[in-house]
């Protein structure tokens, strides 16, 4: 005989049966062009504080003045601009290899010659533009009119204020544009990287494209062991005159980071460190050229020197502020202009993930920081710069994303998570809910049978962590079916992907409904669990990610209906070094895998960002045999596809090449395609192929079924 608990349970399960059965499908306008009105509504779009109490809202492309005090909207119109109050910066077009200044309706032409103009950018006063021209720094003088040559001795192997590819990538990041100098910010001086490549070792890139005789380009690439850029920090005005040099020895084993100029534009703040990466020294280099050390900071493992947000300056001049993650989790500290740390800001078990805002006046800190209850969320918070009074200004379990008003009476914050659409809402310095501004939840939502999306922890095998994991399961799922699991993954040091934030698109419900469970997951090193978890990594890149991901895939088939026979995993880059690590060292748990760009051995990828992790491969011989695709490949029992780009510059194609030679000589079956005139990412006419590739991967081999005409391109 039934309890009476249990009958209750049978009762509400089939009423939610019923009320799921009385719901709409979503339609094919829904899921073949992600048609979701009535459904899905934009939120407002924040515009701009206008003072501490009122910011502009748009609403439906209407400007909205929001009173912070009455929660009262009215219409708003931008007030007239008194130009001649404000300094006005020149605007810069480029036009084929020159430069223009636009005035008005006319483009007034500042350089005309053959040579490509690189890499430009503004002084802080907009008196004087400065770039990069065939590997020399130059700048223009809108007052005097007149270009200035200053460096003269740019060559192919000789760079000027342009960054080596390998600091572009891994130091500086791609965000630079290969920009390679700074300006002061009194515009009267620019400090700028000399990096002579004659000693890195090239590669040459070649292609079946470009005419009879194909293409071919070489470029200085250093890889594991190989020797780096030698680089010199110079100074110079921006109307030309001797450079003078930081005293640095250039032939050192050595990195910089990027360079901190004081507000006063008094000194530069030079990041330098060894070539083993576990050791940092901040030095502050005056217009005497006299070099003085500021701080100085060693790990066991590694510290990023591709930080960028390292240092805050304190604009009265009393001291900057330094993120660290030296005690396994990164944190603030308070230093005087010398260097002398006077107190830590922030101090526990959580991440912060940057500083938005100083309050010197009130002597407060803003801060953004993986919340301390989830780390698949971001909060607000605010701190004393004496450490005290830490305060969450956010709330909920949400990931938030916060504007302040100018004097931090309020914010705006605009908030969701894998359950609950984006809202926003207006908040005041306590954390106190003012006023809620949008819901991207509209009318219809609740009416359509929508596939669920959850993160959930699951317990590594040793217990020491929870794991993230976040899920979009399959509509309608029937007890005792097992269905074909799709993990996608990037993995690598500090780089997770798991977030409990809200999606929505077409592609993902459409493949709910045809039964996939779509999986994204983070191991112990991607960050969740501060610099103390990446240390896990150090020297012994792919162990720890496909132990935390075969563990959460275990759970998956024991508790998530997933079929064990169909676990593919997907990524690309370091993601498709995971799917084909996960197809060799794996191989036992993980059953399909689509990879691109993929690195298959370490030794063939570059020096910075390498040894960063794995020291050198003399230094750590097994853990670089470990940690290689190649030395696993007899493992290897599944179905992988990879691709790669014929001119990748970043994960080279002898990588993919390698692999493929390997499976080839052990008699392996796998697919492979490679895409002509593409880089680190299938562009152009191939995007669309690579897109059908992987949508035929997954019918062939998970769903079993043919491709339906509308999801291919």
């Amino acid at each position: 005989m039934f309890s009476t608990k249990f009958s209750f349970a049978i009762i509400f399960m089939a009423c939610a049966l019923s009320l799921q059965a009385q719901k709409k499908e979503l339609t094919d306008d829904q899921y073949f062009k992600s048609n979701f009105k009535g459904i899905i509504q934009p939120l407002p779009s924040f515009r701009e504080w206008t003072d501490d109490t009122h910011f502009v809202l748009v609403r439906e492309g209407k400007a909205k003045l929001v009173d912070c005090k009455t929660g009262e909207e009215t219409d708003y119109t931008q007030p007239a601009i008194n130009k001649g109050s404000l300094l006005v910066k020149p605007q810069i077009v480029v036009k084929g290899n020159d430069l223009y200044e636009r005035k008005n309706v006319e483009d007034i032409r500042l350089t005309n010659d053959d040579a490509k103009e690189m890499a430009y950018q503004l002084s802080p006063d907009g008196q004087y533009l400065a770039y990069v021209k065939n590997n020399d720094l130059y700048t223009y003088s809108f007052a005097a009119k007149k270009e200035t040559r200053l460096t003269t001795d740019g060559s192919k192997d000789i760079l000027n204020g342009y960054a080596s590819w390998v600091y572009m990538e891994e130091i500086l990041t791609r965000a630079s544009q290969y920009r390679a100098y700074w300006w002061s910010p009194d515009s009267k001086q620019i400090a700028f990287f000399r990096a002579d490549d004659s000693k890195v070792p090239t590669f040459t890139i070649t292609d079946g494209s470009g005419g009879r005789n194909g293409y071919v380009e070489t470029m200085h690439y250093p890889k594991v062991g190989d020797p780096n850029p030698e680089i010199k920090i110079g100074f110079v005005s921006p109307d030309g005159g001797t450079v003078s040099w930081a005293p640095f020895n250039e032939k050192d084993d050595q990195y910089f980071g990027l360079p901190y100029w004081r507000p006063d534009s008094k000194g530069l703040f030079v990041q330098w460190m060894n070539r083993g990466q576990d050791k940092l020294v901040i030095y502050q280099v005056d217009p005497g050229m006299v070099k003085k050390e500021i701080y100085t900071e060693t790990q066991k493992t590694w510290i990023d020197i591709d930080d960028l947000d390292r240092v805050t300056f304190l604009q009265n001049g009393k001291g900057f502020l330094l993120l660290s993650d030296r005690t396994g989790w990164k944190q603030i500290y308070y230093h005087d202009m010398d260097g002398k740390e006077i107190n830590p800001v922030t101090q526990g078990n959580f991440t912060v993930t940057s500083i938005d805002r100083v309050d010197e006046k009130n002597g407060f800190v803003y801060f953004v920081g993986r919340c301390r209850e989830n780390s698949a969320t971001r909060d607000y918070y605010r701190v004393k710069l004496n450490g005290k009074e830490l305060t969450r200004l956010t709330f909920g379990n949400y990931m938030h994303s916060v504007k302040l008003s100018p004097e931090g009476s309020y914010l705006v914050t605009t908030y969701s998570n894998s359950g609950t659409p984006s809202k926003m809402a207006l908040v005041d310095k306590k954390g106190k809910l003012v006023k809620e501004l949008g819901d991207s939840k509209d009318t219809e939502f609740d009416n359509y049978n929508q596939a669920k999306t959850e993160v959930i922890r699951v317990k590594s095998d040793d217990g020491q962590y929870d794991l993230p994991m976040k899920i979009t399961w399959p509509v309608n799922m029937q007890s005792g079916k097992k269905y074909p699991v799709l993990i996608s993954v990037y993995g690598g040091p500090d780089a997770g992907t798991v977030w409990d934030t809200w999606q929505l698109t077409g592609k993902q419900q459409f493949m709910a409904k045809e039964g996939l469970i779509q999986v994204a997951m983070d191991h112990r090193g991607s960050g969740h669990f501060g610099k103390a978890g990446v240390n896990n990594m150090h020297r012994n890149l792919g162990y720890w990610e496909i132990k935390d991901y075969s563990a959460m895939v275990k759970w998956l088939v024991a508790n998530g209906s997933a079929d064990p026979t169909k676990i593919c995993i997907t990524g690309y880059s370091y993601g498709g070094y995971m799917a084909c690590y996960a197809l060799t060292y794996g191989a036992d748990v993980f059953t399909h895998g689509m990879a691109g760009g993929s690195v298959t051995d370490w030794v063939l990828y570059d020096a910075p960002y390498t040894e960063r992790f794995m020291d050198t491969d003399k230094e750590n011989p097994e853990g670089y045999k470990s940690a290689s695709v190649l030395t696993h490949t007899g493992n290897y029992k599944g179905v992988l596809q990879f691709v790669h780009g014929n001119i990748d510059e970043n994960v080279h194609l002898q990588n993919s090449i390698q692999l493929a030679t390997k499976l080839q000589t052990a008699k392996k079956d796998f697919e492979m395609q490679f895409y002509s005139g593409s880089r680190h990412g299938i562009s152009g006419n191939g995007a669309a192929h690579f897109a059908n590739l992987q949508t035929k991967f997954i019918y062939k081999y998970l769903l079993e079924k043919t491709v339906p005409a509308q999801l291919l391109r």
